[in-house]
This record gives C-alpha cells, sequence and structure tokens, in this order.
C-alpha cells in the first residue's frame, strides 16, 4: 500500500469515527473495507479530494460521505461557523431556517438550529417542507439576523444544498462568503460542536402571511384563465394553488404525476424547467384540456417557468420573454424604482426602463447581486428568477411571479389577445430582442478552464457573420461590475455573446442575443425568422471557438 492511499484511508476512519449519521458512516466504512480489499480507491479518493467550497451560493454538492460531499459533517461544521461569524458581526439574535422535499433537507434544517441554539442564537424552523421565497421572506417579517435554506433547487436529485441569507433577506456575497468560509475552517472536531435544543418550530402563521401577500399583488381585473400547473415534484403546489384561490383565480389543473414532493424527481431527467423534456407532461396535459397557460415552478420554487399555445403546438417562453412580460406589467401600473438584470440577460429591460423614465442597472449573474440593488422596483434573470415584490422578498419568487403572470395572461384574454401578442408588441415598440443559449456539460471541470484559455487565447474576428467590435474580459472587473469569470463580446448591430462557467453546475454556457428591428410592412414573425437564423449561426461560431 502507497503513503497516500495509508494517509487517504486514516482520514476517511477518523471522518467516519466523527460522522454522526449511521447512513453515511456505513457507507464510508463500506468504502474502507473495498478499498482494503484491493477495489479501485477512485471513489474514495474523490471524496476527500478537498472539501466543499462555501461560497455565495453557500453550499452545494452530492450526498454523501466525506468533506467533499453534502452530509451532517460538513452541515454541523457550516452551521457552527456561520454561527461565529454572526457572533462576531454582534448580530446574535433569531435565525430562521427552512428546507425543501430533498433527501436530508429536514435533517440538515434540524442539525443547523441545534447548533444556533448551541451557539447561543435563537433558531426558528419553518413548520414543512416550503418554497425559498418564503425563507426569505420570514427572515425580513420576522426581524431575523439570518436565515438558512436547505436546498439543492433545480439540481439532480443526488445533491443538495445549504443557502446562507443575512438580515437583509439577501443571498451573502463577498466578503461575508470569504469569512464565514475562515470560520468554517476554524471549526475543531464535530463531537466539540456545542448542540442545543432542537429548534422553535414555527406555526403556519407565518407561511400565510407570506402567501396573502403574495395574493395581495393581482389586483382587481379579469380572473378568467384556464392553467396547467406543475410543481415539478417540488414544494410550490399547496402555495401557488392557494395564491392563485386567495387572488380569485379557478383551481388550475395540477400535473398530476408530479404533484406530490418526491426527492428522486421520478419523471424527469433533471428537475429543472429549462432542461428537455421537463415539461413534456404539463404540455400534454394543456394540450388535452385547451388550456391557456402552463406555468411551472422548480423544485424549491423560486423560479417559474411558462409555456404559451401556437401555431405549431406549446411552446415554452424563454427566460426573457417573462422577464419583459412582467417589467411592462409593472412599468404601465407605474411602480417606480430601479429596475434590474443579470448580465447574461437581455438587453432589452434597459430600454424599456428608460423609455418609461425609470433607472436601469446591470448586475453580475445571480440574486445575491440583483437583490442588493437599491431601490429595487423589479429584478431578473434569464434562468427563469424574477423579483416583483423586493419590499417583502429581495430574492426570487417563483411564486409571486407566476401569480402575475397569470394576471397579466388573463388580462390579455379578456381583450381577444395572447401572452405572444404582447411579446409582439414589445418588440414592435424596442425591436425584437431574441436570445437563446448553448452550452456543454462536462465531466470534468478542467474542460471549462481550458475552453476560456482558448478564447482568451484566440479572439474570434467575427460570430455568427457579424464583426466583433470589442471583448470584455470580465474577470478584470469595473467600475460598474465586481471580478466574475467570463467574456463579452460586442457585435454588430447590437447583438452580443457572454461565455461563462455555470455558478451551479458542471457547464460553460454561451448567452446569446441578437436584436433586429420590426418592419411595419414584414411584421414580427418576419424579425423572428430573422433573429432565429442570426442566433443558430452565433451557436454554431461561439461552440467552434470555444471548442465544446
Amino acid at each position: 500500500m502507497t503513503p497516500d492511499l495509508s494517509q487517504l484511508l486514516d482520514r476517511a476512519r477518523e471522518w467516519a469515527r466523527q460522522d454522526p449519521d449511521d447512513v453515511t458512516r456505513a457507507e464510508l466504512e463500506g468504502a474502507v473495507a473495498a478499498v482494503e480489499g484491493g477495489a479501485d480507491p477512485a471513489d474514495l479518493q474523490d471524496r476527500f479530494d478537498g472539501t466543499l467550497e462555501f461560497g455565495t451560493a453557500g453550499l452545494r454538492g452530492a450526498l454523501g460521505a466525506g468533506p467533499n460531499r453534502m452530509n451532517r459533517v460538513v452541515v454541523l461544521r457550516a452551521a457552527a461557523g456561520l454561527a461565529a461569524y454572526l457572533r462576531e458581526q454582534g448580530t446574535v439574535g433569531p435565525v430562521v431556517i427552512g428546507y425543501d422535499a430533498r433527501h436530508n433537507s429536514d435533517i440538515f434544517a434540524r442539525d443547523t438550529a441545534e447548533v444556533m441554539n448551541g451557539a447561543g442564537m435563537t433558531a426558528w424552523i419553518l413548520p414543512r417542507p416550503l418554497p425559498t421565497p418564503i425563507l426569505a421572506f420570514a427572515i425580513r417579517e420576522l426581524g431575523c439576523v439570518a436565515g438558512v435554506m436547505v436546498t439543492a433547487s433545480h439540481n439532480p436529485p443526488q445533491d443538495n444544498g445549504y443557502k446562507v441569507y443575512l438580515g437583509d433577506g439577501t443571498q451573502i456575497v463577498p466578503p461575508a462568503d470569504v469569512e464565514i468560509a475562515r470560520h468554517i475552517a476554524a471549526v475543531g472536531p464535530v463531537a466539540e460542536i456545542v448542540r442545543g435544543r432542537a429548534g422553535k418550530v414555527l406555526t403556519e402563521d407565518v407561511v400565510d402571511r407570506y402567501l396573502d401577500t403574495v395574493a395581495g399583488l393581482a389586483v382587481d381585473g379579469p380572473r378568467d384563465l384556464n392553467v396547467v400547473y406543475t410543481p415539478l415534484h417540488g414544494v410550490g403546489a399547496t402555495s401557488v394553488v392557494q395564491v392563485l384561490e386567495t387572488a380569485g383565480f379557478a383551481q388550475p389543473r395540477v400535473v398530476a404525476e408530479q404533484e406530490e414532493p418526491d426527492p428522486d424527481f421520478p419523471t424527469v431527467a433533471f428537475p429543472n424547467p429549462e432542461e428537455p423534456g421537463a415539461m413534456d407532461l404539463a404540455m400534454a396535459l394543456a394540450a388535452r384540456h385547451g388550456a391557456d397557460l402552463v406555468v411551472a415552478n422548480d423544485p424549491d420554487a423560486d423560479r417559474c417557468a411558462a409555456a404559451v399555445p401556437g401555431l405549431h403546438g406549446w411552446r415554452m417562453l424563454r427566460g426573457d420573454e417573462v422577464g419583459a412580460l412582467l417589467a411592462s406589467h409593472l412599468l404601465s401600473s407605474g411602480k417606480q424604482g430601479t429596475y434590474a438584470a443579470s448580465i447574461v440577460s437581455s438587453s432589452l429591460l434597459g430600454k424599456m426602463a428608460g423609455a418609461a423614465g425609470q433607472p436601469y442597472v446591470e448586475t453580475l449573474t445571480g440574486f445575491k447581486w440583483i437583490g442588493r440593488v437599491d431601490g429595487l422596483a423589479f429584478g431578473y434573470e434569464e434562468a427563469l428568477g424574477y423579483c416583483v415584490d423586493p419590499e417583502h422578498v429581495r430574492d426570487k419568487d417563483g411564486v409571486s411571479a407566476l401569480l402575475l403572470l397569470c394576471e397579466i395572461a388573463a388580462g390579455a384574454k379578456a381583450e381577444g389577445r395572447s401572452l405572444t401578442d404582447l411579446l409582439d408588441d414589445i418588440a414592435v415598440e424596442h425591436g425584437l430582442h431574441a436570445t437563446d443559449q448553448v452550452s456543454a456539460r462536462v465531466d470534468d471541470l478542467a474542460e471549462i478552464g481550458a475552453a476560456m484559455a482558448r478564447l482568451r487565447a484566440t479572439a474570434p474576428a467575427s460570430l455568427g457573420g457579424l464583426a466583433v467590435l470589442g471583448v470584455d474580459d470580465l474577470s478584470l472587473g469595473s467600475p460598474a461590475l465586481p471580478p466574475t469569470e467570463g467574456l463579452r463580446y460586442r457585435l454588430a448591430e447590437r447583438a452580443r455573446v457572454i461565455v461563462r462557467p455555470s455558478g451551479t453546475e458542471p457547464k460553460i454556457k454561451c448567452y446569446l442575443e441578437v436584436v433586429v428591428p420590426v418592419d411595419p410592412a414584414d411584421g414580427v414573425e418576419a424579425a423572428r425568422i430573422s433573429a432565429a437564423g442570426r442566433l443558430d449561426a452565433l451557436g454554431r461560431d461561439i461552440r467552434a471557438a470555444a471548442g465544446i
């Protein structure tokens, strides 16, 4: 046995000794015995190849034993580090903890509460598996100093995660993430972490206050709308159905196969409404019943997806299209304040806000940045995240966005129009802003770094037949944006390509946008056909340039 292998086995045995979970301890002991018997040590090596990095998304990874997995040891250490950080900042007070229906989410929530109480904080736990936006709401509503949401959002079923919010109800950003990580690294053996009583389980009152607040966003108006809804095996169903009913809508048809929370997500390859096939059951149900609109949440209900009928069947609306519809609705209702979108979202929002005399801000990707915009009125990112009520939830909220989208659709239907007609109106006024995305999932994260290096070494002179007018290396930062890994290509005719690694999945993503003026003689459909060709050409060229 090599010294390296012997050291690995010693580390694994020590980890198993401190693991309070019978399942992961037995799993690790089995892996150690197999390697001792001559099995390939690759899996064991991967479990101990570093630790899950605590960053601005908190923690997220595959469930299992070892420091490079999500498990009770990792969560206990994270909770202890977070408590130490809060005490160092002088913010000793209530911490509210929420959790979804994924494997071990309730256990991780309970462990966190016990550690917070043991550290002299006050831990409150939401009453059941609930949407992430309810946790974000509860932080502000209850005057908490921090919040923790145990969720892996739309990741595969083998994953779980740990998302941290501070007292303003926004997700952590630098330098808080670095400081919390430093405190986590300083945590000693798990057996020495002081654990107090179980957290106080809150009543349904805070949930009802959230649901009533969301329902109150819809003003009086038409309510005739035939809706199909799916929570994709997540925790959104009860909240969405109640909000729609309170706001005066008929109960939606819910996809029966996906209605109940199920951490194994048996009907989808990936529980993400953006993924091919994820919405097939919902759109089939809508086709059978002649529905007006399909809406969906991801498993923790902080994202909202939609599909609409067309000449060639049902089609998914892009996140940028939903963002434009919500923004148009809020701007026309006179909502004042700053409108914000992430750098990879369409440039359309900036034009719409400017035309309405409202300020616009572009942020880095993620609601940890959008939610912190001063005077925020509305914020969105193309990955189906929308913040329509920042006064109460300074994070993306798939429940409130879904309600407003239904309100918009019902208003259009009452006038004999559709959401597609409303999008056409926006295109006529501001030009057709068409977006698309190409991405590549990798097995080795080094492939992403290699692709970015290729692009930096050889910058393309043109993409999709459009000249590259300039390249912004986003890793260098700017007066407007902190540094982030990515490249932005500014092209002729207001087109744009941004390439960046995904922050939550092993993917490299390329975000494409073209802007096509609408000729009144030809109409919007001609502009859409032209835009589709341009996007296809952009996608082919950036894939080739990046080697993906």
